[in-house]
């Protein structure tokens, strides 16, 4: 209900970069005075801002599809828009402005110009950026035996958001990169889904793709807040009657995938370590009223051996350090994904993204390999975690 309540915002907004918009192409030839001329442009513009929404009441198909992946391209290149114009505004307005008639044609198109090409610059950088997958190492130390394992080489990866913005291209950049570590681990921290399993370009391809993940015990995965069905738009969801939980279709997808899905579960691999997935804090999904304190996950534990947990959000790092964790992997931030709310999650997020040692307990959380709502990473990465455990 956040998306009814905010739209008049989104028309003002939209409406003021329009205006923006027809001063600047005013200027730059008289024809853009006509009104023919600005109302053509002005359905094109309208057209684009409300794909969104035009997407979201569209019917499941190859139209909603182009029309949603349209919206969040557009929430990206709009957010840097109101960015860059109110920023031209404003600088516009504290600075004297030159009297010379020779430039009074030139001034707004110049200014207009700069903004369009620092606007295209930083939506295509943020696009290209969003699809490159980097490997990010980590070092970490667990002062426990583990069978008969010296170390464990981990692969952390988290919020895939399969849908309208990531599809089978990128997650085969993602399987190749990851068996070129050749780890022993693979964990998926959950948002595997982008809340519609109707968003997956191509189901079979996707589960094929990620069944070709290898490593020597195998693909195990949490879910998180975005791994349930429900109506999304630009990132609101809306009201539903009864308890919001994952599809039938996506845990099925996880097990042609060859993913375990782990559910308030703790196992024991190898005889050598344990590994627990928890149920998302926000959501904890179909079967799950209320999931396991830290204590409780880990009170019939043998705790002399590693124990290594999966848990999408951040949060309750004190009590799974007490509760005897070893390693606790995370997702959920993205890092901000996109400036400037990159300024913002460490306020958020004790640990936004990246290392955080709690008493015995390591903490890494990784910015994920996909994108929620805008199309773009600009100020973050996507990233593999590749996590060398020590047992000492």
């Amino acid at each position: 209900m956040i998306a009814v309540y905010l739209l008049p915002v989104y028309l003002l907004v939209n409406g003021y970069l329009l205006h923006r918009i027809f001063t600047w192409l005013s200027a730059i030839h008289p024809v853009f005075h006509k009104k023919a001329v600005r109302i053509v442009l002005g359905i094109v513009y309208l057209f684009v801002a409300f794909s969104p929404g035009i997407g979201f009441l569209t019917p499941p198909g190859e139209a909603q599809r182009f029309l949603k992946g349209l919206g969040y391209y557009w929430m990206g290149i709009m957010l840097y828009m109101v960015l860059v114009v109110v920023a031209a505004d404003l600088i516009r307005l504290v600075h004297t402005k030159i009297r010379k008639k020779t430039f009074t044609r030139l001034r707004p198109a110049l200014a207009g110009a700069l903004c369009l090409i620092l606007i295209t610059a930083v939506s295509i950088y943020g696009m290209v950026n969003a699809r490159w997958i980097r490997i990010t190492p980590y070092q970490v130390k667990v002062e426990k035996q583990a069978g008969d394992l010296d170390s464990l080489k981990i692969a952390l990866v988290a919020d895939l958001h399969l849908g309208y913005s990531v599809g089978t291209a990128q997650m085969r950049q993602m399987v190749d990169k990851i068996n070129a570590q050749n780890p022993d681990l693979v964990v998926i921290a959950g948002d595997i889904f982008d809340n519609e399993y109707e968003a997956l370009d191509d189901p079979q391809e996707l589960a094929s793709t990620l069944a070709d993940l290898e490593s020597t015990y195998g693909t195990y995965a949490c879910y998180g807040n975005h791994d349930i069905q429900e109506p999304i738009l630009a990132g609101f969801t809306f009201h539903q009657d009864g308890k919001k939980m994952s599809d039938p279709r996506m845990d099925t997808f996880l097990k042609q995938a060859g993913i375990t899905l782990l559910r308030d579960e703790t196992i024991e691999i190898d005889h050598a370590f344990y590994l627990c997935g928890r149920p998302d804090y926000e959501r904890p999904g179909r079967g799950i009223d209320t999931r396991k304190t830290p204590k409780e996950l880990t009170e019939e534990l043998d705790l002399t051996k590693p124990l290594i947990v999966i848990d999408h959000e951040p949060r309750e790092l004190n009590e799974l350090s007490e509760a005897g964790v070893d390693l606790d992997l995370c997702g959920h931030t993205h890092d901000g994904q996109v400036f400037p709310l990159t300024l913002i999650t460490d306020m958020v997020w004790e640990n936004a993204c990246g290392y955080l040692k709690k008493g015995s307990m390591h903490n890494i959380v990784t910015s994920g390999v996909g994108v929620f709502g805008p199309n773009m990473r600009v100020g973050t990465k996507s990233e593999i975690c590749m996590i060398d455990i020590q047992f000492l």
